[in-house]
């Protein structure tokens, strides 16, 4: 979905780092931070995360001193998943040349991760520009070539630097591979080449579990497009008010899943909106379209199930997503984090489209740029607080709501916790759980039980 890539100037003053792919990688691994790797009860990592975000082109770890403090005093007190590309979105190419490695970008964006307690997941993507026919020593931050995907040649030499990346930071133990099926879609036959994909996906698999049995790896993070109601091309069977899944994203989900070598989750990202960018029947029943995505795929594939990214307002030309209030936002957000939990989704990941300002549309935090930057804005409250409630293996249960609330509500609710949303453009007098109080327009309020 939204690209943020290219390279900053204090990395390109960095000098190139390297050492032998099956050695030691430098020191730089360190103690997980003091949120460390979820496990099961077994001692093994846990498949479920809860909800996080994504590092984008910029990010916390550049820019004022007392601003990067600040904000990593917020995330410390946020311990949530964090994930990271090897390449693009604030992240240099890893590889410029065969066996010349610069993890300068990378380490810094990990080392952020550790320190602040998160959880951190890499994406292995995209690949270094000699694996996809460009020239050796050079890097092309153009979308239409970070997009491509390596020539099937060097399917081996990416597996191969997905292992040299594992291996640097052993402290990470969940893996993503590859994003949005980038460069796999075939235009002569108009549909993803999942098997060339899949033949991608095996060989990292492989890889990844040689480095470390340990290692937790899923696919394919296909987007889940959707045709407006009534449009038949490409229709498929999981369908409702909102529209219609493309049997197209389904097949590949179904190719993946029937001819991987193995996957500890599954993984998928898309939009409540159209391909059109409709918002069928409107910004909040859209989000329907999430739990009939999640439930799909969790009966397809028996996996736990990761939301990579997920959008519920459409961009602009320039891919920018600022049209609405931040409560507005908010709220929405809040509806679609309920409807992927209710599909029985456990993890996601919210692209946080930081930029360095102090102030942005949909950022986490107050850019640090500034000195003044880094503290939490409303979408990091919402966030974290949600992966708090309602961590994976929450049992949801069902809650009262006054009859005339109902269709102006959105509720989810465990043992402990009840979020309740306001999804009308003004005040309402909610009764939810037996308690009665006001929720402003776009309301979000938590209530404890």
């Amino acid at each position: 979905m939204l690209l943020a890539i290219g390279v900053t100037a204090l990395s390109l003053l960095l000098v190139m780092c390297g050492f032998p792919p099956d050695g030691a990688p430098d020191g730089r691994n360190g103690d997980p931070g003091p949120h460390g790797t979820p496990r099961m009860s077994g001692g093994k990592p846990a498949p479920e995360l809860g909800w996080g975000f994504t590092h984008t082109q910029y990010s916390a770890d550049d820019g004022r001193a007392a601003a990067r403090s600040r904000a990593d005093r917020m995330l410390s007190a946020r311990p949530i998943p964090q994930n990271q590309h090897i390449m693009g979105w604030g992240a240099d190419n890893p590889e410029p040349a065969p066996g010349r490695y610069d993890f300068s970008a990378l380490d810094s964006r990990i080392d952020l991760i550790r320190r602040t307690g998160g959880t951190p997941v890499i994406t292995l993507c995209c690949a270094p520009d000699w694996m996809k026919g460009g020239e050796r020593g050079k890097t092309d931050w153009s979308r239409e070539w970070l997009e491509k995907a390596p020539d099937p040649a060097y399917y081996d030499d990416f597996a191969r630097l997905s292992g040299v990346v594992a291996r640097r930071y052993p402290d990470v133990r969940h893996f993503i591979v590859w994003n949005e099926l980038k460069g796999f879609y075939d235009d002569d036959r108009q549909r993803w080449d999942a098997e060339a994909y899949t033949r991608l996906y095996n060989l990292v698999h492989a890889e990844l579990k040689k480095a470390n049995k340990e290692n937790l790896v899923g696919g394919p993070y296909v987007v889940m497009d959707s045709q407006p109601p009534g449009e038949s091309t490409n229709a498929s069977e999981v369908k409702g008010p909102w529209g219609s899944l493309d049997r197209r994203a389904l097949d590949a989900v179904r190719y993946w899943n029937e001819n991987k070598a193995g996957a500890d989750f599954v993984v998928v990202d898309g939009s409540s909106y159209t391909r059109e960018d409709a918002l069928v029947p409107d910004e909040f029943r859209a989000t329907a379209k999430f739990t009939a995505v999640s439930r799909w795929v969790r009966e397809e594939t028996g996996l736990p199930l990761w939301w990579a990214e997920w959008y519920v307002e459409p961009g602009d030309e320039n891919d920018e997503r600022d049209g609405w209030s931040e409560p507005h936002r908010r709220a929405v957000h809040a509806a679609a984090l309920i409807a992927m939990s209710k599909g029985g989704a456990t993890t996601g990941f919210y692209w946080n489209p930081q930029k360095r300002s102090t102030s942005c549309a949909g950022c986490l935090w107050r850019g640090t740029a500034a000195g003044d930057g880094g503290s939490a804005l409303p979408m990091m409250d919402l966030l974290s607080r949600f992966s708090r409630e309602f961590p994976p293996g929450s049992r949801f249960t069902e809650v009262e709501v006054a009859a005339g609330d109902r269709p102006y509500v959105r509720v989810l609710a465990d043992e402990d916790a009840v979020l309740v949303v306001n999804i009308r453009n003004r005040p309402i007098a909610a009764e939810v759980d037996g308690r009665s109080f006001d929720l402003g327009a776009y309301g979000v309020r938590w209530l404890k039980r």
